[in-house]
């Protein structure tokens, strides 16, 4: 059951990442979710891919320049629970906060864009690819799927995340309001390259999708974004021309209200912060009197969506009974299984070790022969 008697203080962060360095930008994180937990925070929004920050090479030249970060984005992109994530892990239990960070997930040779959502206990609760990279994002990345669309329950309201241009996709978004998404998580990473050339890059342009998420599925919206500073130039910029084309500043963090309303006051564009907003769940069923998109003011008799949730994969397993086996678990509960699987196999192995040095021991030694 959905409950909206909670209120509880969020954050959302407004930073420049250390491009390209994923040890570097985790230190830079704990700092940013210790000060949070400081003031009081219960929940703390991250930039999409902050971890080690987003590929603006891949917008900026050919593909021979694009290649010479493939090697560098790759060792610095993180797995699912790996020893760089459990930092992450530690810090929110340490400081009793929640968490969704935005990092470049590696599975193998590949990467995706990825949001990991980390309780207060230090538990990921959830890890989510974007499900289609936008343009040439999909020259880095691969995609998510069906298994990627699902809200989370945390101590204090149920938490739902996209990424980016995923707020220009209609039917993803009506697809999180209907799971009674209460506190969105909209991740982006600076919000004006390309501008003025290109509006849809626009703060104005992106900024207006954000908002009207909150307005829309009556939900409250946490607003991430990164800053570009002069080390972004440094690290992504050979000449005059691409430095044109990567603006410095482009922060636009926000917090929204369910009725779209603005509950913080913004910081500027070229500013490194936290902005924070006190949230009381109960302003949800005041906007959904209104208009609930996905409850008395919908026709599914006229319109409604199509959803798989299957995790389709490049290899289907066929039983032995001849079905095929159709996976709908999460990433993380996939994750937590391959995780028992290894423990079993390690206990397993230690235990054969065990019996074995046993059954040396038990032996009776071979007396030596005599020479004479």
């Amino acid at each position: 059951m959905v409950s909206y008697n909670s209120k509880f203080l969020a954050a959302t962060v407004q930073a420049e990442p250390v491009w390209l360095d994923a040890d570097a930008t985790i230190d830079k994180s704990i700092g940013i979710i210790e000060e949070a937990a400081q003031k009081g925070a219960s929940l703390i929004a991250f930039p999409e891919v902050f971890i080690p920050g987003y590929p603006y090479w891949a917008w900026l030249g050919d593909v021979k320049y694009s290649l010479s970060f493939t090697s560098r984005y790759h060792e610095n992109s993180l797995e699912l629970g790996d020893d760089r994530m459990r930092r992450l892990q530690l810090a929110a239990r340490r400081n009793k906060i929640a968490l969704v960070m935005g990092y470049s997930e590696r599975e193998a040779g590949s990467r995706y864009l990825s949001q990991v959502f980390i309780d207060e206990r230090g538990e990921i609760v959830a890890n989510r690819r974007k499900l289609k990279p936008t343009h040439v994002e999909r020259t880095i990345y691969g995609e998510g799927n069906g298994t990627d669309f699902l809200t989370h329950d945390f101590a204090f309201g149920r938490v739902g995340g996209l990424n980016c241009w995923e707020h220009f996709q209609p039917l993803s978004k009506f697809m999180m309001y209907s799971l009674g998404e209460q506190v969105h998580v909209a991740s982006w990473p600076a919000m004006s390259p390309l501008q003025p050339d290109v509006f849809q890059t626009s703060i104005e342009a992106n900024a207006t999708v954000t908002r009207s998420y909150a307005i829309e599925g009556q939900t409250f919206v946490l607003c991430s974004t990164q800053v570009i500073g002069p080390s972004a130039i440094e690290t992504f910029c050979l000449n005059d021309e691409q430095r044109a084309l990567l603006p410095q500043g482009c922060g636009w963090a926000r917090i929204y209200g369910p009725d779209g309303s603005e509950l913080a006051k913004p910081l500027a564009e070229d500013a490194e912060g936290i902005l924070y907003a006190e949230i009381d769940l109960e302003q949800i069923l005041l906007a959904k009197a209104g208009a609930d998109p996905v409850g008395h003011y919908s026709r599914p008799d006229v319109l409604s969506v199509q959803f798989d949730p299957r995790n389709h994969t490049p290899v289907h397993r066929i039983g032995i009974d001849g079905r095929l086996d159709v996976n709908t678990r999460s990433r993380v509960e996939n994750f937590r299984l391959r995780q028992a699987a290894e423990q079993e196999r390690q206990a397993s192995k230690r235990l054969g070790t065990k019996l074995f040095e046993q059954s040396l021991l038990a032996e009776e030694p071979v007396p030596a022969k005599l020479e004479i």
